[in-house]
């Protein structure tokens, strides 16, 4: 496989993990990297770049991070950003794989780049409803912070060093999964009914 193409599927998979965060956050990053002409976008998707795609990207990354800091309207938006992440995943990976051909391009994004932005999501929705049901949704606003640098430090990473951004993908996958594991235990613990004496 050309080295090009391999890189550009690790800047998608990098990418489409962060949509998984923060959806608007890595569209935002990638259209900047386009209108800076720091990436190559493929043909159909160089409205990305443009200076209307940026604005409308930055405008949205701003209400879409505040909105997280609003208890439980954080929740609401997870159950919208499911499925706009896992979206988002697939138009990102497709955008910058451009010397690829079509049919594999689409292939690739829908398989690598929604099931990585989707997995990521879940983690992230998972870890927001256990954060809510232990600390009544005040741990939450910690929680949004660390998702939005991870989703901005990601998204730079995956356009600066694809392949290190990739490694990074795969320790945040298993660690969101650990963690998620730990925290069902001590809630389904807490939850269990206690024997009568």
């Amino acid at each position: 496989m050309d080295t090009q193409i391999l890189l550009s599927i690790c800047v998608g998979i990098g990418l489409s993990a962060a949509c998984g965060f923060r959806v608007f956050v890595p569209l935002l990053v990638l259209s900047i990297g386009a209108f800076t002409g720091h990436i190559h976008l493929a043909q159909n998707f160089a409205w990305i770049g443009t200076k209307p795609a940026l604005i409308a990207f930055a405008v949205a990354t701003v209400f879409e991070i505040g909105a997280y800091y609003i208890p439980f309207l954080d929740n609401l938006l997870d159950t919208i950003a499911s499925p706009t992440a896992a979206i988002a995943g697939i138009l990102v990976t497709a955008s910058v794989m451009a010397d690829v051909d079509p049919m594999w391009r689409w292939i690739l994004a829908v398989i690598a780049g929604g099931g990585i932005a989707g997995s990521t999501q879940l983690a992230t929705t998972k870890l927001r409803l256990a954060s809510s049901a232990t600390t009544a949704g005040f741990g939450n606003h910690v929680l949004s912070t660390i998702e939005a640098v991870f989703s901005s430090g990601l998204s730079i990473l995956a356009i600066a060093l694809p392949v290190v951004a990739v490694l990074f993908v795969i320790i945040i996958l298993i660690a969101c999964w650990l963690l998620i594991y730990a925290i069902g235990k001590r809630l389904f613990r807490w939850l269990r009914p206690k024997p009568t004496v």
